[in-house]
């Protein structure tokens, strides 16, 4: 099922999004979660031209939103012609059925909209098998109750209940068949990937992690010299990279991985195992933060708590604040209005809680102006020879 869920055209489309958040939730903090969604729209080529927001105790479980909402949702819909509408949260498999019987479009939740984009985006054989066994994974429930409106009709009897019931019964024996297949393969690919990490398994191996788009790949390229795909966009790097890096004659192998991101899906979670193993099997992990992002704080929190969920948090931690250069152009523009001669320095940051936090090893640093990396590189040298002298405490260099 190669890309069987790719929910985009050749020729863009166009998509409104909704959310429910709970009424404890700022306006500001939706407008982000939302700006963040019209992001993975624009990711997948579509084009978000509206959004709908209701404030409820919990959504609504027939239809997400209540109904009101829904038939303004139903109004624009029509009189825009939208392609398709995006929620920003995983929605039911009934809750999908209402909702295309009363939209008449597309409906995408959040997992969908982020599977589209791996899809779009795995590059090597093992990821393509990742993904697509994700998506499977995702499809199997939602096969439920697809055929029910047959036997909703009066007169049962083989010609009006038995075909919905064959139809559905064949839907989940191929993609249960789908499913085993491709776990098969993923065997085969994770062989693979094992004897390859065994063979460089003395060493020392460092891993960039980070909430999607922070600058991983751009720091990938600028210390191993190496050409990873980089782009602002959300995703830009499924499949999990190693290069070989040498500092002051010590090797080790740096990795970017799939960047992390709030609500993500648990089946890509699974899936993505042998990807995540490069995470697993660190000695080292360079945590890079898009310290310009006005939710950093949460982006790091969400970063910690899937490292937490793949059992890799008690790894050491080099905390890299990266695009420090926009940091500092959002700070100038803050204090031109009361103090218009200030100028914002990189000491404020650093003073700040965050950094009294992860002392010593907090770093701030522009990959893309190559602002501090020497001071990266440095700490990083430590931090691999503490741990390469560990392992080989015959190496260790005469006083």
């Amino acid at each position: 099922m190669k890309n069987q869920l790719h929910i985009t055209a050749k020729d863009q489309e166009t998509a409104v999004l909704v959310a429910v958040p709970e009424y404890k939730q700022t306006d500001e903090k939706t407008k982000e979660y939302l700006d963040e969604l019209a992001f993975l729209t624009e990711t997948v080529g579509a084009k978000a031209l509206k959004r709908f927001v209701q404030k409820l105790d919990k959504p609504e479980p027939r239809t997400y939103v209540g109904k009101g909402k829904l038939e303004e949702i139903v109004a624009y819909v029509k009189e825009h012609k939208v392609d398709m509408v995006i929620f920003d949260d995983d929605l039911s498999p009934s809750q999908v059925r209402n909702l295309e019987r009363e939209l008449e479009v597309k409906i995408i939740d959040r997992s969908l909209l982020i599977l589209d984009i791996f899809a779009l985006r795995a590059q090597t054989a093992t990821a393509r098998a990742q993904v697509e066994l994700a998506q499977y994974r995702y499809l199997l429930p939602r096969l439920t109750n697809m055929w029910t409106h047959l036997s909703r009709q009066k007169g049962g009897g083989v010609a009006m209940r038995g075909p919905g019931e064959t139809e559905i019964e064949t839907d989940r024996r191929i993609v249960r068949d789908k499913i085993s297949l491709l776990k098969e393969k993923l065997e085969k690919f994770e062989k693979q990937n094992y004897e390859q990490r065994k063979s460089r398994s003395g060493i020392v191996r460092v891993s960039l992690v980070g909430y999607t788009n922070v600058g991983k790949s751009t720091l990938m390229n600028l210390l191993t010299k190496a050409d990873v795909f980089a782009e602002n966009k959300l995703f830009a790097t499924v499949d999990a990279t190693v290069r070989k890096m040498v500092i002051e004659n010590i090797p080790l192998l740096l990795s970017d991985t799939v960047g992390f991101i709030r609500k993500l899906p648990t089946k890509l979670i699974e899936s993505f195992k042998s990807t995540l193993d490069e995470i697993r099997e660190s000695d080292l992990l360079l945590h890079v933060v898009d310290v310009s992002h006005p939710s950093f704080e949460e982006h790091i929190a969400v970063v910690n708590d899937t490292l937490k969920d793949i059992q890799s948090a008690d790894k050491p931690v080099i905390l890299v604040f990266n695009k420090t250069d926009l940091y500092l152009q959002q700070r100038e523009q803050e204090l031109k209005e009361d103090h218009p001669d200030a100028l914002p320095d990189i000491s404020e940051l650093k003073s700040s809680y965050m950094a009294r936090e992860h002392a010593p090893l907090a770093l701030f640093i522009s990959a893309t102006n190559r602002s501090n990396i020497d001071e990266l590189r440095q700490v990083l040298m430590e931090q691999v020879s503490k741990i390469h002298f560990e392992r080989y405490p015959h190496n260790t260099p005469q006083e």
